[in-house]
């Protein structure tokens, strides 16, 4: 076999959204993704279909408290071994791989070897803590300098190198895996004369959906970030630019929308946008049924998609089976509203109806407009869609096929969420209704509900969420 390249790419600090476009490119390409344990699932689902996804925890048994194996070797070895076999391999470490996150060790295997690789560099824990919990890290006024601290060294070192007294001299000090040490590191900085008083920004989880700060002082940071659960991964922020937080803490500040659907993230809204899907799409296990109204496609008049979804599927599995968009020559198109309408477009399909009500109701006004009976109608959807719309339609005379193209499954994994922090909740679908009522039971007493839908808004009161 012949070897190839690896990749040992920053992945950011948790969040999906913070890798590069570049290291975003390269984990779709990739044969083999090994990856830190830190490393957010919503980016492994970027993985290209059919990839090794391999996580650092089943390389060893135990870990240092500052999350990396003792047995290192295993890890370089094993991208060693995956390049040899001829494997595109992706190494993806979490925050940005050249800070705290032993690369020069897996390098050195590398390079031993003789085994060509390339770093591509990432958002750094540091930097997700200071853009999320608005404390610039400098300011040419009060912070000239910036130091970045591990609070676990390796434990079989003979002498630490760290120099608390230098340190402790910088403006701003930033300290990496500090939260079972802090109170040993706090007593070092006193120690080196960093004053009591000096102002602390702990951030935990930075970046990501369940992220916590605190701000308190050098002299009680250790008891705070204890009382307020700052848990590991956790950045300490020390010193007076950490006062901005007070100021400068957009997340406080602005309104808290928790988002549950699978549609991309949305910017430029007058709130902060947490994305947090609570299902999943999978292909069908068996397409027999759905395949075999496909080949018989030019038997019906209209095809009706009531969801991107929806279409992606459905041209997936018609180009699966040799057939591309001519075959639907003189087969209508419907679609329930703009999203859905603007991915037909990315198949080359212009829809022929969109009603301006994005939902099942006002697409079934717009079709019982027109001489719809005895008009046969492909209704592709999901395994659990409502089947109101179809019902509809055959009493107003339609002769109506619907037919699963994929399933609508629970998320897995979801993570522990503080509900009271979010101003609004917005579902886009029973499904996601009632994946939520069984991970996280009820909304916050003061939190507003959005439904998107008659159905949804129906399946929220049904499960009790509005009481």
């Amino acid at each position: 076999m012949r070897k190839t390249k690896v990749y040992l790419v920053g992945a950011g600090p948790g969040s999906p959204g913070l890798i590069t476009v570049r290291g975003l490119e390269i984990l779709r390409q990739a044969d083999v993704v090994i990856y830190d344990y830190l490393v957010g699932k919503g980016l492994l689902d970027q993985a290209k279909e059919g990839a090794e996804l391999i996580c650092c925890d089943r390389l060893g048994k135990k870990r240092y408290a500052d999350g990396f194996f003792r047995d290192q070797d295993q890890i370089s070895n094993l991208l060693i071994r995956k390049v040899k076999e001829g494997k595109k391999v992706i190494r993806l470490k979490n925050g940005d791989p050249s800070l705290f996150g032993r690369c020069a060790q897996e390098l050195s295997a590398l390079v031993k070897e003789k085994t060509e690789f390339e770093v591509v560099p990432g958002v750094t824990a540091a930097s997700a803590a200071s853009a999320f919990a608005g404390v610039p890290l400098t300011d040419r006024r009060i912070s000239s300098s910036v130091v970045f601290v591990t609070g676990h060294e390796d434990p079989k070192k003979d002498k630490s190198l760290i120099d608390w007294g230098k340190l402790s001299s910088s403006s701003t000090i930033v300290l990496y895996m500090a939260v079972g040490n802090l109170s040993r590191i706090v007593g070092k900085l006193f120690a080196a004369g960093k004053p009591k008083d000096t102002p602390v920004v702990a951030v935990s989880c930075a970046g990501e959906i369940n992220q916590r700060t605190v701000r308190a002082r050098l002299g009680n940071i250790a008891e705070i970030a204890k009382k307020e659960n700052i848990a590991a991964p956790a950045i300490f922020i020390i010193g007076p630019v950490a006062e901005w937080n007070k100021e400068f803490n957009w997340l406080k500040r602005n309104k808290r929308s928790l988002f549950t659907g699978l549609s991309r993230e949305r910017f430029f809204t007058k709130s902060a946008y947490f994305h947090l899907p609570l299902i999943k799409l999978e292909p069908l296990e068996d397409y027999e049924e759905f395949d075999n109204h496909l080949k018989n496609i030019k038997e019906f008049d209209w095809v009706v998609f009531t969801s991107r979804y929806g279409a992606e599927y459905f041209f997936k599995r018609l180009n699966n089976l040799g057939f591309d968009t001519r075959d639907l020559s003189g087969i209508k198109i419907a679609a329930i509203g703009s999203s859905t309408k603007e991915r037909l477009l990315d198949f080359g399909v212009r829809a022929d109806l969109v009603p301006e009500q994005e939902s099942s109701r006002g697409l079934f006004g717009k079709l019982r407009e027109i001489p719809i009976k005895g008009k046969k109608i492909f209704l592709p959807r999901s395994d659990i869609s409502d089947k109101g719309l179809g019902e509809k339609l055959r009493k107003i005379g339609a002769k109506v096929t619907a037919s699963s193209a994929y399933r609508n499954v629970p998320a897995k994994e979801l993570p522990d969420l503080d509900l009271n922090t979010f101003d609004e909740i917005i579902f886009t679908s029973p499904s996601t209704v009632r994946s939520f009522r069984k991970r996280y039971k009820k909304v916050a007493g003061n939190t507003r509900i959005k439904c998107i839908g008659d159905v949804t808004l129906k399946e929220a009161e049904k499960c009790r969420l509005l009481d």
